[in-house]
């Protein structure tokens, strides 16, 4: 080997070895955790539009600066109003979600683990799954009124198809060789499901529940933008109606965050799930 080659290799094995002792977030000289990645984007666009605000290039009324909103925020939180909204937008999803998700369960179990009822209920499922959201508000109004049932069961229809459409293929796509395992020990069919279905399918599961509780909190605006009383979606109403766009923005944002909240919550509740049955 010539002494160029032997100088590339050395310059190569160093190359390696910072690349190895350089952790994976670095940029130049910094180390960004992984904790805190998530929060650049969002920052910085709070940081670009504070600045943009404030020099006058984004008009007030229509887009005012992040801290106009946040004092809008504490205002409605010293008053009362903001609990009182979000408490109510609150308890909706979280009713609205259990039944819609103990529904989806239920039947996506149902027609994960029998080909009959699969046959049977399958498509007109996956046709009402089709079905625009706002297009069943018209008949929950006219069927159960303008109280809080037709909110609710519109919520629970949100939440209900993603729990039930990867609870019922993830079932259907259970490894045959682990269903041979339990006939060879001669399971039940209701310990083969206790056992090896429902444990195989969990992870499907627990991203069905997630991806139902995001689609109950964007059926939540739906529900409380027509004929609600209380709720975040009526402050984002009477913010529109008011010409009040701070209003509108700090709706939104409590959208985002309790969103966000739940949403942490559902997938800390996954891993901790997934992590008993590893063990």
């Amino acid at each position: 080997m010539s002494t160029a080659e032997q100088n590339r290799g050395l310059v190569w094995k160093d190359t390696e070895a910072e690349l190895k002792a350089k952790p994976p977030n670095s940029i130049g000289r910094i180390y960004i955790p992984d904790r805190l990645l998530g929060w650049i984007i969002p920052v910085s666009v709070l940081v670009v539009w504070e600045l943009l605000a404030r020099l006058g290039v984004l008009p007030p009324n229509w887009l005012p600066a992040p801290t106009v909103v946040c004092q809008t925020i504490y205002q409605l939180a010293v008053a009362g109003d903001l609990f009182k909204h979000a408490g109510m937008t609150i308890a909706r999803v979280a009713v609205g979600f259990l039944l819609g998700a103990s529904a989806g369960t239920l039947l996506g179990g149902l027609t994960g683990y029998l080909p009959v009822a699969r046959k049977l209920l399958d498509p007109s499922l996956q046709a009402l799954r089709s079905v625009p959201s706002i297009a069943w508000v018209p008949l929950f109004l006219l069927w159960l009124g303008i109280q809080e049932t037709s909110k609710i069961t519109l919520i629970a229809l949100g939440a209900f198809f993603p729990v039930y459409l990867n609870l019922s293929v993830a079932m259907r796509h259970v490894d045959p060789k682990l269903l041979e395992v339990g006939k060879l020990y001669r399971l039940s069919n209701f310990q083969m499901v206790r056992r090896l279905i429902l444990p195989a399918a969990l992870p499907e599961y627990i991203v069905g529940l997630r991806s139902g509780l995001g689609l109950a909190w964007m059926f939540v605006v739906a529900a409380e933008l027509l004929g609600a009383s209380s709720g975040i979606g009526y402050l984002m109403m009477d913010g529109e109606m008011t010409g009040r766009a701070s209003i509108i923005l700090a709706s939104v944002i409590l959208f985002a965050a309790l969103g966000k909240a739940t949403d942490w919550m559902m997938n800390a509740v996954g891993r901790r799930l997934l992590g008993h049955r590893a063990r």
